[in-house]
């Protein structure tokens, strides 16, 4: 498996896979291209379908500011992977370069007639079931096992990326308007936090309040994506309220959080586009419930007991952001995976894990196949579900 810093990007929302990708795409373009005077980027697939909810477009075009430039959202033509992106440059009316780009989630991209570009091997192991045998026989807990085959180097990533999400939090309770779009939905977590009585009800506000910065294209952490940033901050915000751990015992349940997120990137998948919402925030809430179960001071077996029952019980979730904006039901959605998140440590902690029967790893398997077997119309295509009811003119 690769580096957890491969999950945890830091970026512009609202999309990991729709501006971050794509940014990054238009950047490559530019570095390895030529002089050009015109520079046309062409949308396929869930990009085109829901580019504009989710400020593909207004992204690239700050990329091409200095350009002469369009951006087209081709809603027809068929490509094999739902997040394609052709980027073609010219030269006095001339085609001088054509460069396809997948964006594959989580902020990668590939470039089409180049080796993937795959980012160094970390982990010797694959799967949890081989990362617990591995701690268990060597008595170590997760966040060891993390910083054995990362090295120390990690910890300072993993405290930028935590100082990022709280000021994420931060801005966002300290925010009032309306958020970008035609939905025209007013920001929520300022007011959420102010009427709150109890520490749940706040952790609601910070899943709001990252959610919200997130819609607003702000600078957040993918966790594992930007449609999913909220969950994880919410839970870390509750955790220091609730507990009051030390910035160290955070960073290292942001280490735990990161490697049960590897763990279902490399078994199955942290795209909504791929396997719709339960891969993004189903995975969110699985890292934000090992993050809490570790911090608890709970054992490996009770880990992998909390966060198969997050992702479990998002099995089949669909995506289907309104519009194609990443407000409704994305922003909602985080708040109550924050509070589910809780939920799964404390129905782990009242199960005995020696009677376990379903492992993450069957979860894992389980959620790409169910995935798989939703029809597109619920992967990120504003078609389905709640985008089909509700509509709004543009």
């Amino acid at each position: 498996m690769e580096s957890i810093q491969e999950l945890f990007k830091i970026g512009n929302g609202p999309s990991s896979s729709h501006t971050i990708g794509p940014k990054k795409a238009v950047e490559y373009f530019l570095n390895n291209g030529k002089n050009y005077d015109f520079i046309r980027v062409t949308l396929y697939g869930s990009l085109a379908l829901t580019g504009k909810g989710h400020l593909t477009d207004h992204i690239i075009h700050e990329v091409l500011d200095s350009y002469r430039h369009e951006v087209v959202f081709d809603k027809h033509t068929a490509t094999e992977h739902p997040n394609t992106l052709i980027c073609e440059g010219f030269k006095n009316n001339a085609l001088i370069q054509r460069t396809m780009f997948i964006s594959i989630g989580g902020g990668s991209i590939r470039v089409q007639g180049e080796a993937p570009v795959v980012p160094q091997t970390v982990y010797p192991h694959n799967t949890f079931g081989e990362i617990k045998d591995y701690c268990l026989s060597n008595d170590i807990s997760l966040s060891e096992y993390v910083f054995r085959f990362e090295g120390e180097k990690i910890r300072i990533y993993l405290k930028k990326v935590y100082e990022t999400m709280m000021a994420a939090i931060n801005r966002g309770l300290n925010a009032e308007g309306v958020l970008p779009g035609v939905l025209k939905i007013e920001r929520k977590a300022k007011r959420m936090y102010n009427a709150s009585k109890t520490i749940q009800n706040r952790m609601c506000s910070y899943a709001y309040a990252v959610s919200e910065e997130n819609a607003c294209g702000g600078v957040i952490v993918t966790a594992p994506t930007c449609g999913a940033s909220g969950v994880l901050p919410a839970v870390i915000k509750y955790t220091i309220e609730k507990l009051d751990p030390p910035v160290d015992k955070i960073i290292e349940g942001l280490a735990v959080a990161g490697i049960i997120g590897n763990v279902v990137k490399t078994n199955a998948s942290i795209s909504g586009a791929e396997a719709g919402c339960q891969a993004e925030v189903g995975t969110a809430c699985a890292m934000a419930a090992a993050f809490y179960t570790y911090v608890n001071d709970f054992s490996i077996p009770h880990i992998e007991q909390a966060t198969e029952v997050a992702l479990e019980h998002h099995l089949g979730m669909t995506c289907d952001p309104i519009m194609g904006y990443i407000q409704i039901p994305c922003i909602e959605r985080n708040a109550v995976a924050a509070m589910r998140a809780v939920d799964a440590f404390i129905l782990a902690t009242l199960l005995d894990p020696k009677d376990q029967k379903i492992t993450l790893d069957m979860i894992c398997a389980t959620m790409l196949e169910t995935g798989k077997d939703l029809t597109s119309v619920y992967r990120e295509t504003s078609q389905g579900g709640l985008a089909k009811y509700y509509k709004v003119e543009e």
